[in-house]
């Protein structure tokens, strides 16, 4: 009986399910983070090419795994019908034409090396491969990392050095208009995930002799290229040396965007507020380049990092430069009061009709207190529910099609506005200064400061649901004490009013577009622009 049974529910046979099995040892930490949180071991320095042809296919094939990876094309042909050879490539990274035309072509004419036997790689470069970029090298994780980047490499019999040339060509998005900072005046390209095209956009808008994009590996295994762009002469070298100390710290196994590499340059990582601006925008990109600031562009990823980063950087727009000073003061005077109501005004609302109705008049009072009759919910928790469905219908709107999204934002709020209203969960005062203050919200340009607003909202309701105007003014207190302590690389995040500085512009009022004859000083740049 009981063996018919284990073998009716398969006790007796074995588990052939693959199952992942814990393999580090100690105890989870606080947060699930283990104790010994070690970076990554770095892979040991290879030995450089060989001056042996055989030597180095072998070496190429056994790093690639071409027995399983088709996808590694290893050409053998010889120079000038005498001397062997081999090219090395990605198959779809790099441009078969050009390969065919400007390299193999060329080497197998008869007699284009005879009587060479030193220095074989420089002279084939020199007077043989027709590449307009090409260089030496005998590194070997150099040789394999410039084989991953889409380059071509050719090792020659009788010389360690190989010959890397530039034959990258693979599917890339074409510069088009900005997603995400729309203007209507001003122009409308926007970054890509090329790194050279959006290097090419930059010197397009920049045609100085000292503007300088110095290409350098990021840190990561996956070996991403990043470019430091700036203007020797003008950005402050305290600041460049910063940037490019904080880069050289940078021991990770993958880097995908700019993104990852602020998060592992910043120094304030619990502060909502971003410590650089990131922009897909060239003309802004290269404005701040101009006024001595540093960017940094990652290949792969749409936008660009300028550091450092003020408060009024991020509130201000392409569009402010490219439009009259009336409307470009009246712009910027609408933006800081729609992001002053966002965040003030829910705190400031709570604060008076919970602790302070006195200062209300008898109208508003009453029509307060005739909209929450049937609410069960105190108006505390009522202003937070209803501020975190705002955030949800948000963040759902952001996270599906367009066209769908657009829909469910309206459809959305006025079905679950009127349904919590008829349901007797809010009141429709309490919906009113929600939606002013969602509406203020979308006034603040960059994203990044747009969620930090949330934060903030937050704090100061509870300050206010707790202290009344007294914790209200104790939370916005504390709010400038720690936007005053904040910095970017070095420069007060409240620059240049605190500390206050040098400008001929108003840091909101738009100032006169003729009187900028040279550069904010507020990063301390060597020279003013003439």
């Amino acid at each position: 009986m009981k063996k018919s049974v284990f073998e009716c529910l398969r006790f007796d046979e074995a588990d052939d399910q693959f199952e992942l099995l814990e393999t580090e040892e100690g105890t989870p930490g606080f947060f699930n983070r283990w104790p010994k949180d070690e970076a990554p071991q770095t892979k040991p320095i290879e030995a450089p090419s060989s001056e042996s042809v055989d030597e180095n296919e072998k070496r190429l094939k056994k790093d690639f795994r071409s027995d399983i990876n088709p996808d590694v094309l290893l050409r053998r042909f010889l120079i000038g019908g005498t001397i062997p050879a081999l090219a090395a490539c990605l198959n779809g990274m790099a441009s078969r034409s050009e390969i065919n035309d400007f390299i193999l072509r060329q080497s197998m004419f008869k007699g284009v090396m005879q009587g060479v036997e030193k220095n074989r790689a420089k002279y084939a470069m020199e007077h043989v491969f027709a590449q307009q970029e090409a260089e030496l090298e005998d590194d070997w994780d150099k040789i394999k990392a410039a084989v991953c980047e889409g380059r071509t490499a050719v090792f020659l019999e009788g010389d360690s050095r190989a010959v890397l040339m530039d034959t990258r060509s693979y599917e890339q998005r074409e510069v088009g208009a900005a997603q995400n900072e729309k203007v209507i005046r001003g122009p409308q390209e926007g970054f890509v995930e090329n790194l050279r095209t959006n290097v090419s956009l930059l010197r397009r808008i920049i045609k100085t002799d000292d503007f300088i994009c110095e290409f350098r590996d990021a840190g990561a295994m996956n070996n991403v290229m990043l470019v430091i762009a700036y203007r020797d002469g003008v950005v402050n070298r305290k600041l460049l040396l910063e940037v490019k100390r904080r880069l050289n710290s940078i021991n990770t196994r993958m880097i995908l965007s700019d993104g990852t590499i602020e998060q592992l340059t910043e120094r304030s990582s619990l502060s909502p507020l971003p410590q650089v601006l990131s922009t897909e925008r060239p003309d802004r990109v290269a404005a701040h380049i101009m006024q001595g600031h540093v960017a940094v562009i990652c290949d792969g990823s749409p936008t660009a990092s300028v550091m450092p980063a003020t408060l009024f950087t991020l509130m201000s727009t392409s569009e402010d430069a490219y439009v009259r000073r009336p409307l470009g003061t009246i712009l910027r005077v609408v933006r800081y009061i729609g992001a002053g109501v966002s965040i003030l005004l829910p705190g400031y609302f709570i604060s008076l009709a919970l602790h302070h109705q006195g200062m209300l008049s008898t109208e508003v009072i009453s029509t307060v207190i005739a909209s929450r009759r049937m609410v069960y919910l105190p108006i505390g928790l009522e202003m937070i529910f209803l501020l975190w469905v705002f955030q949800l219908l948000r963040e759902a709107g952001l996270r599906v099609p367009g066209s769908i999204g657009q829909a469910m934002g309206i459809i959305g709020g006025l079905v679950l506005g009127q349904a919590a209203v008829a349901a007797n969960m809010v009141s429709t005062v309490v919906l009113i200064f929600v939606a002013l203050s969602g509406m203020g919200t979308f006034t603040i340009p960059d994203h990044s400061t747009q969620v930090a607003a949330e934060y903030f909202r937050l704090f100061l309701v509870i300050a206010g649901w707790l202290g009344g105007l007294l914790g209200f003014s104790a939370g916005m207190l504390a709010l400038g004490v720690w936007l005053v302590s904040l910095k970017s690389y070095g420069l007060p995040f409240l620059s240049p009013i605190a500390p206050r500085t040098y400008s001929k512009q108003p840091a909101i009022l738009r100032g006169n577009v003729t009187q900028h004859s040279r550069a904010t000083d507020y990063t301390n740049p060597e020279e003013g622009l003439s």
